[in-house]
């Protein structure tokens, strides 16, 4: 298989396995056929010391999960691990061999470790660190060369290429997760409350909306329908919109690839996030065979599980404190509070101070330690 159509497999395997988990396996087994390698290890999280920052952790070998070197790893290596302050402080993107790593010493500096890796295959492995969204952080290790050519530039070259397309997968993934609509069905996608989904023919024509984003186009702040067409409402933003969907439309001889971008919105309202997929007419559920792209957007401001009513039934608020407690325990500051929720910053900082005094807190912080264990609480019923 040449190297081309390798490429274009993993694209839209990738694309597939934003919708299933089940087939990242099948992504990781083009990867290393692609490049060459034994493996491959996909990280993305929080970027902490804590194994609770690991937001997703597949370690594969020729398309076979090895969930044992994954137990393994973070049991007994994670903790003592001295290549991952080395890997934090790699620029975005860069790919790096075994010597770039070395510092004074020997790679690895306990037995522990240079048994791991051995086992593991990774003594020559290639290693790349990439920014996710917010303070996230992506991880991708290739395990050693499947042959003595060793890490060839078509092969390095091979995988700069696959980078924007993995960081793509998991920023997608991610906001499915967030929504908890992982291996979600089309139609569970557009029932989906808490996650704007916008699905878009072959032409780029809006032909379908879940209630979020049919409730975010109508206001028009950042994204907009204009005679069925998905249009930014900045001017200076709509232009890389456009490329962006056409870049995830149908066209003959053409590779399909998804994206990812922000769109500012007026005031200081966190800006929406848009994640542009190529959908396929066996994931569609209206298009019948003239499946374009499916569009996901995030809005800061929401938190899946996390209803105003609830929190607010469940901590003893008004509807306005409890909309205020669970935009601030988000991280909202006063200005965005204001802007989203239209009332001024004197209102907001008053709210803030009655629901610190019901609760004899004082602080941003142990207001979020309040709210944020409610997401997905039921609601009180009598």
């Amino acid at each position: 298989m040449s190297g081309r159509d390798l490429f274009e497999r993993i694209l839209v395997a990738l694309h597939e396995s934003t919708f299933d988990d089940g087939r990242w396996s099948e992504v990781s087994w083009l990867i290393d056929e692609a490049c060459g390698s034994k493996g491959n290890m996909l990280v993305f999280g929080d970027d902490s010391s804590r194994r609770t920052g690991v937001l997703f952790a597949r370690f594969c070998y020729r398309g076979q999960r090895r969930e044992d070197f994954e137990r393994e790893y973070y049991r007994d290596v994670y903790p003592v691990d001295d290549l991952l302050p080395r890997l934090r402080l790699l620029p975005d993107s860069l790919i790096v061999g075994v010597d770039d790593l070395r510092s004074d010493g020997p790679v690895w500096t306990s037995p522990l470790l240079r048994d791991a890796a051995a086992r593991a295959e990774i003594e020559n492995a290639l290693r790349v660190r990439m920014d996710g969204p917010g303070r996230s952080r992506i991880f991708l290790t290739l395990a050693d060369p499947v042959d003595a050519a060793g890490w060839t530039s078509a092969r390095t070259g091979m995988l700069t290429r696959i980078l924007p397309h993995v960081r793509h997968y998991l920023r997608a993934r991610q906001a499915l997760a967030d929504a908890r609509a992982v291996g979600a069905t089309f139609a569970d996608l557009l029932d989906e409350a808490s996650l704007g989904v916008i699905e878009l023919d072959r032409g780029g024509g809006v032909v379908g909306a879940n209630d979020r984003a049919r409730a975010l186009l109508r206001k028009g702040d950042g994204l907009r329908d204009i005679d069925g067409a998905l249009r930014a409402a900045r001017p200076d933003q709509d232009d890389a919109l456009q490329k962006l969907v056409a870049r995830a439309l149908p066209v003959l001889g053409g590779t399909r690839t998804g994206g990812s971008m922000r769109l500012s919105r007026d005031g200081r309202v966190p800006p929406l996030v848009l994640h542009v997929n190529p959908l396929r007419g066996e994931t569609s559920a209206s298009c019948q065979g003239r499946s374009g792209a499916l569009v996901l957007v995030v809005d800061p401001v929401w938190r899946t599980g996390l209803d105003p009513q609830r929190v607010g039934e469940l901590l003893g608020l008004t509807p306005a404190e409890s909309r205020v407690a669970v935009l601030y325990a988000q991280g909202g500051t006063i200005d965005g509070i204001a802007a989203a929720t239209g009332r001024s910053r004197t209102t907001v900082k008053w709210h803030i101070r009655h629901i610190y005094a019901k609760h004899s807190i004082s602080r941003q912080v142990e207001l979020a330690q309040l709210v944020m264990p409610l997401a997905g609480v039921a609601q009180i019923r009598p």
